[in-house]
């Protein structure tokens, strides 16, 4: 089994800048390709987990996000960072039914660690916001990070730059 650094998207790999869609948009945060450099070099694979309910709100469609997520995967190849895989939830529980993908619930990380073989007690979760980490804690995570000042301080909260 390997290990992963599972990365929410909005807020941890770029500017959340709310429903997130158009590639002209996206602006990345600093210090994450370096981030995510030195977790590869130190034998992780890179995973994105992200709620994406922009889709189930009608904001933008599937094919959108699936286009954002293959420039944003080509953009980190060019800095030597092989992302494995993108999950995303696109529901919303007040338009769709109930579902277990949408973190705080931890089904993409139960279904990455399925189909990509990976140890979850040995995996790393970054995240800026409480249903990151709490997600991590359900999957069984025992290192998470938040990197946010916004919420309250009984999470363990950093910086990227504080993660090299």
């Amino acid at each position: 089994m390997t290990k992963a650094l599972f990365l929410d998207r909005d807020g941890v790999i770029n500017i959340d800048k709310g429903y997130l869609y158009k590639i002209e948009d996206v602006e990345f945060c600093e210090a994450i390709f370096e981030v995510c450099q030195k977790y590869q070099r130190d034998g992780y694979i890179i995973v994105i987990v992200t709620n994406q309910s922009g889709i189930a709100r009608g904001y933008y469609s599937q094919k959108q996000f699936d286009t954002l997520s293959e420039w944003m995967i080509d953009q980190f190849a060019q800095k030597g960072v092989q992302i494995a895989k993108i999950y995303h939830c696109p529901h919303l529980p007040t338009i769709d039914k109930e579902c277990q993908c949408r973190k705080p619930k931890a089904g993409m990380l139960f279904k990455a660690a399925k189909e990509l073989d990976i140890s979850l007690e040995k995996s790393t979760l970054i995240g800026d916001n409480s249903s990151d980490i709490e997600a991590a804690k359900n999957a069984g995570l025992k290192e998470y990070y938040l990197i946010s000042s916004q919420l309250d301080n009984s999470y363990n909260i950093r910086s990227l730059k504080e993660l090299l």
